[in-house]
């Protein structure tokens, strides 16, 4: 796994492990790709990735040089400084202590992503088979784990974490009083330490002012990556296993995952259970760690959150947990069960308002879901992805 740094024996658990659907990619930009005038035509093109959606042609209301313009444009604004994530991180982390990265990090490769309508891939550039680190968007696919223990009846949105899990962080009064809802949607307001990073320390929190510090669980929202990481381990606790393992077995294979994705936690993130030393895993990349995906197997997340949590017409997720991920939450409107919402072009201005998405890094790593179009698009390490997300939804006309 060449582009990984020293850390990178650190806790992970890969997916469905090998490269499957690496070979034939010549070079790391995707030399498959050929631009001929107004058409870019990928290797990757007019690939079925899910049929159990609504019938009719993938390319049906699809300005195809306009498509191919977006695409072009995308593919020419790389991130920079991605090459040494160490040093990028350095820079991209505003907090005042605590900075010490203690997950494993990959070196970014450069812009690649594609568009799927209908389920069928009808654009692709650089490298869409190559994991990245999704920092953010991690905390997205964390909340389809938490899918999973809410179908097998596990998980209660508004029952106190307490009820279901035994750990010292949720035995105070203001532990008892969280529930798994204010975990999933960052309104918890925990306070304390994991892993050792303390919650104050993430400037993150106080970036949007929606806080209410000292506060109830559920009066008040920040993005905190101390308490996602709380929900990673209490997810764990519930599951009783490594959630990647979870994930593989009950989302990732029944989706046809084919790449190389693995999910990291840090060197000190375990926890025992029933005797045994379990990984627990980040939910970004703040400190390292976090989901390694290709923007592929990405897009599949998209694409069966798009269908109602149906995959070929077989049921992987209830359709309930996925109307849930996406109900804003009451004390922050663009946010769901830890996926952004664009109804009020809060996230996305220029937008659709139809759009979903999971997110990381400012959006250089970004998975948008618009329904009104049956369209997904993975973008990975590519600048200004909004325009992107509009020139894109130009191209698509909304369903009839």
């Amino acid at each position: 796994m060449s582009g990984m740094n020293s850390m990178n024996d650190m806790s992970g658990v890969n997916g469905m492990g090998g490269m499957g659907g690496m070979s034939g990619m010549s070079g790391p930009g995707g030399a498959d790709d050929v631009v001929d005038g107004d058409a870019v035509t990928s290797r990757y093109d007019g690939e079925v990735l899910e049929r159990g959606g609504r019938p009719g042609d993938a390319w049906e209301g699809v300005d195809a040089a306009a498509l191919a313009q977006a695409v072009r444009a995308q593919a020419g604004r790389p991130v920079p400084g991605i090459a040494d994530m160490a040093s990028y991180l350095t820079a991209q982390v505003s907090d005042a202590s605590h900075r010490e990265v203690v997950g494993p990090l990959r070196d970014g490769r450069g812009p690649g992503g594609v568009v799927v309508r209908r389920g069928t891939v009808i654009a692709a550039w650089g490298d869409p088979t190559r994991a990245e680190m999704a920092f953010s968007a991690t905390k997205s696919v964390l909340s389809l784990v938490g899918g999973v223990a809410f179908d097998d009846g596990r998980l209660r949105l508004d029952e106190p974490v307490v009820e279901s899990v035994d750990l010292p962080q949720f035995a105070g009064p203001h532990g008892r009083a969280i529930t798994w809802r204010h975990l999933l949607d960052q309104t918890s307001q925990w306070e304390g330490e994991l892993w050792g990073k303390p919650t104050w320390a993430d400037a993150q929190s106080t970036r949007e002012g929606t806080e209410s510090a000292g506060g109830p669980p559920g009066e008040g929202w920040a993005y905190n990556d101390v308490r996602v990481n709380l929900t990673a381990l209490a997810l764990t606790v519930l599951s009783g296993r490594a959630l990647p393992e979870v994930l593989r077995e009950r989302v990732m294979t029944a989706i046809g995952a084919v790449g190389e994705w693995s999910w990291h936690g840090y060197r000190n993130s375990v926890v025992d259970l029933d005797g045994a030393r379990v990984p627990v895993v980040s939910g970004g990349a703040h400190w390292g760690g976090g989901l390694w995906i290709s923007a592929l197997d990405l897009a599949r997340i998209g694409q069966l959150c798009l269908r109602g949590g149906e995959w070929d017409g077989q049921r992987v997720l209830s359709r309930r947990w996925i109307e849930e991920l996406w109900t804003p939450c009451g004390v922050k409107p663009n946010y769901g069960l830890s996926w952004w919402l664009n109804d009020n072009r809060t996230v996305w201005p220029r937008a659709p308002r139809t759009g979903r998405c999971a997110r990381g890094n400012g959006g250089n790593h970004l998975l948008w879901v618009d329904p009104a179009r049956d369209l997904v698009i993975a973008s990975r390490w590519g600048a200004e992805v909004e325009d992107l997300l509009v020139e894109v939804s130009k191209a698509v006309a909304p369903l009839a």
